[in-house]
């Protein structure tokens, strides 16, 4: 079983793939461990001293002025957690909130927010154990922090509020019982230090960056099965041009194109034809999916560092003897970062579309138009470009940025807040849609690739085509596609479909896995 050892400071993407690849553990670095016991001595004495320090002997947001007494400390922990647990809508699924346990404990691992080694070690717990918080979707407004649902997370340390164990909903209380814990009692801060973060905006952008990354290689491998079938040139892909505009996602992705392409019988059979230019949705691959990838590549520089930050507040320096309030809570670069990979992935939708749109129109030859035999006896794949022109037009809704929003809270106090938390919502939903208009183009790529045989595509485009007949046949005449889209849904999100195809033409995006 895989183990992932928290250390507050190193943590990576491929760290969280791995994680979720198959049963694993995670623990916490035993130097990271004493700095947490370093600085929860420092939090304890100032608990009991007479100088007021936000969220240890003082109320919250608006109440920041009120003085609590030391008998009332742990009281003012419990009471934060329940009051804030007031988060509405579906909940989140068990993967996202299990890695909201994982971030959060990885930022308290800094040593920097006062809480207890038995707290980070209860945090542990509840990932270890399969112990997941029911945390309803709803309610965060991205500063300070994801307060709400960080609350509800947080419940379950104290055996409150419902968990998911066993395959069942239950009450914390009865999850921790069966495993032998006792519910925590809290001490000074650790109720603030559990729900002042950004972990569901930065676990919902680290899990959908890895999503994209997939979509994206998908998304590929579909076009170069159209691109083929549409009879388009990969000269396109050729190195020279895109040495002259160096972005280094184009340089990348025309790269990935040729490895698709190579040994293609396809665009041979008709390399001397008089047609000169292709469509945009071909001749511009390289540079619509490289900006793409380079986005990705940037906002995966900004989920590292939110990922190993302390964004807690107040931060206590224990060294110095310090306690310094800021606004480290605020998610700005988590949500600029969620927007953004909204609209690069809508990109990734939008061109896919276009493609699907020129296989309908077949070639006059080889290829019917809607990629049917007997067309106009048969509509053939007509309704699934209406599909995905749907999915398409939909996503641009999606697209529309939440980091320009903001809506005063805390009686005014807390007067400007990130709206990333509605970033993180949206996107998951823009790439739901994007797999899905994906899903489509293997299903018409792949029909209309096979009018050419017995010419062999390229490599990539090859294997792309034998994924999909893996699982869909080729379609004589007219039938319900709905269950073949599905299926070729599930076998892009799975990763399957790029596996097949980086199995047989290597790594698509080199320097990216």
């Amino acid at each position: 079983m895989h183990t992932l050892t928290l250390d507050g400071r190193s943590l990576r993407l491929s760290d969280i793939a791995a994680l979720f690849a198959g049963p694993a553990t995670v623990a916490a670095e035993a130097d990271a461990m004493e700095r947490v016991a370093h600085c929860a001595r420092l939090c304890d004495q100032l608990a009991a001293g007479d100088v007021p320090h936000y969220g240890i002997n003082t109320g919250f947001g608006k109440f920041a002025r009120t003085r609590i007494s030391a008998a009332d400390a742990v009281t003012l922990q419990h009471n934060l957690l329940r009051s804030h647990s007031a988060a509405a809508g579906p909940p989140l699924d068990d993967d996202t909130v299990r890695l909201m346990i994982v971030l959060r404990a990885n930022s308290l691992l800094a040593g920097r927010s006062g809480v207890s080694v038995e707290l980070v070690t209860r945090l542990l717990d509840l990932f270890n154990r399969g112990i997941t918080p029911v945390v309803p979707s709803y309610g965060s407004v991205g500063a300070s922090g994801d307060l709400a649902p960080l609350a509800h997370l947080s419940l379950a340390v104290i055996g409150e509020g419902e968990v998911t164990y066993r395959g069942r909903r239950v009450p914390a209380g009865e999850a921790l019982f069966a495993e032998g814990l006792k519910p925590l009692t809290l001490r000074p801060k650790e109720g603030l230090a559990l729900i002042n973060g950004t972990q569901l905006m930065s676990a919902v952008a680290a899990r959908e960056l890895l999503r994209t990354r997939n979509l994206l290689k998908t998304a590929m491998a579909a076009a170069a099965m159209s691109l083929e079938a549409c009879q388009a040139t990969d000269r396109v892909f050729d190195a020279r041009l895109h040495e002259l505009k160096p972005h280094p996602g184009q340089i990348a992705v025309a790269a990935g194109f040729r490895r698709l392409h190579a040994d293609s019988q396809v665009i041979r059979a008709h390399q001397d034809c008089d047609r000169v230019q292709d469509p945009y949705s071909f001749r511009c691959l390289p540079q619509v999916l490289g900006a793409v990838l380079d986005t990705c590549r940037w906002i995966e520089q900004w989920v590292t560092i939110e990922i190993n930050a302390v964004t807690d507040n107040p931060i206590i320096f224990p060294d110095d003897g310090e306690v310094l309030s800021g606004g480290n809570f605020h998610g700005e670069h988590m949500a600029f970062a969620l927007d953004g990979l909204a609209i690069a992935a809508c990109e990734i939708a939008s061109i896919a579309e276009r493609r699907i749109d020129k296989l309908m129109e077949g070639d006059g030859e080889r290829v019917p138009r809607c990629l049917v035999k007997h067309p106009g006896l048969n509509s053939g794949f007509m309704i699934a470009q209406y599909l995905a022109a749907a999915l398409v037009s939909e996503n641009k809704i999606h697209a529309h940025p939440a980091s320009v929003d903001s809506i005063p809270t805390s009686l005014g106090f807390e007067d400007h807040v990130s709206m990333g938390s509605i970033g993180a919502l949206k996107v998951s939903r823009v790439l739901d849609n994007v797999n899905r208009v994906i899903a489509v183009e293997l299903l018409c790529g792949a029909q209309a690739l096979d009018f050419h045989r017995p010419l062999v595509p390229g490599r990539g485009a090859a294997a792309a085509l034998d994924a999909v007949r893996e699982t869909v046949p080729f379609i004589e005449q007219d039938s319900v596609l709905t269950g073949h889209i599905a299926s070729l849904e599930k076998r892009s999100a799975d990763g399957d479909i790029v596996n097949a195809v980086e199995a047989a033409a290597g790594q698509l995006l080199r320097g990216d896995d």
